[in-house]
């Protein structure tokens, strides 16, 4: 291992999409890369092939492969669930100078407060929320499509196709946003028979649908965006509970949500400072820009 990197690699393995950034030690961005969804609680094979290849693009735009001894690599990754999760990961690249590797709620909150204490609260394809008070991580919520979510986009996609397939089928109330969902799809075995193969990241990718007929004040709508919303402040509540005094709001999903918000919810959550892929930086010790 080399003890003193003079490169770090950040990694935001989300998802949705899988994103790189590499800074010298001063912080300078050097080179950026994408790639596509690297979720390993999905697939571990799969997400930890696309990570290397967005890794390999920011190498090669700054003139480092070949060269990973003096490069630290940081990594922040959506479905990465305990220190066996991040160890597994992190011997995958031996060629670094080091590997960190955590959730990436972790490296979101890094970059949210710049590596001081607070707290964040996710929403984008999936849904969590994490606060570092006085040296301690903890994360709440997420959990998984399966088991939690709520406050995400793949949660409202969810919602909103099962809502239109029951309208479609006569067994709840049609609306705007059923009628644009089963048209979109071709009819409810036409949806269900697309819903079998789809993962947390299609569904999210019908949200905005949801979103745009809840301005609107679609009947349907409206209550779908309604109960992401009360995920949402559920988490704020949870996590300054924890004692954390700042909290931001960060993820893809975010900004769309705000306007649903009342406004003691909208003052709670703050902006953040810096991007989770920057919080992957501080991650392997480099400075964020």
């Amino acid at each position: 291992m080399n003890p003193t990197p003079t490169h770090f690699l950040g990694i935001d393995g989300g998802a949705t999409r899988c994103r790189a950034r590499l800074r010298d030690a001063a912080g300078a961005r050097l080179a950026q890369a994408e790639g596509a969804a690297a979720n390993i609680y999905v697939d571990f094979e799969g997400g930890i092939g696309v990570i290397g290849g967005v890794v390999g693009s920011a190498l090669q735009k700054a003139g480092l492969v070949g060269k990973e001894g003096s490069v630290a690599l940081g990594l922040g990754l959506a479905g990465l669930s305990s220190d066996s999760d991040a160890r597994r990961v992190e011997a995958r690249f031996p060629q670094f100078a080091r590997a960190r590797a955590a959730n990436d709620a972790v490296i979101a909150c890094l970059g949210a407060h710049g590596g001081a204490d607070g707290a964040i609260v996710i929403s984008g394809t999936g849904s969590a929320a994490m606060a570092r008070v006085k040296g301690r991580d903890t994360i709440l919520g997420g959990r998984g499509f399966i088991l939690g979510d709520d406050g995400s986009g793949a949660r409202i996609g969810l919602e909103a196709l099962r809502a239109a397939t029951k309208a479609g089928d006569g067994l709840g109330p049609r609306s705007a946003l059923s009628d644009a969902l089963l048209a979109r799809f071709g009819g409810v075995l036409a949806a269900v028979e697309w819903a079998h193969d789809a993962n947390p990241g299609d569904f999210g990718a019908l949200a905005p649908v949801a979103l745009d007929h809840a301005a609107r004040g679609d009947l349907l709508a409206l209550p779908i965006i309604g109960r992401a919303v009360a995920a949402i402040a559920a988490l704020n509540q949870a996590v300054r509970a924890l004692g954390a005094e700042r909290v931001a709001l960060v993820g893809g999903l975010g900004g769309a949500l705000r306007p649903f918000f009342d406004d003691a919810l909208d003052d709670a959550l703050l902006s953040p400072a810096h991007d989770p892929v920057d919080g992957a930086i501080i991650l392997a010790g480099g400075a964020h820009g």
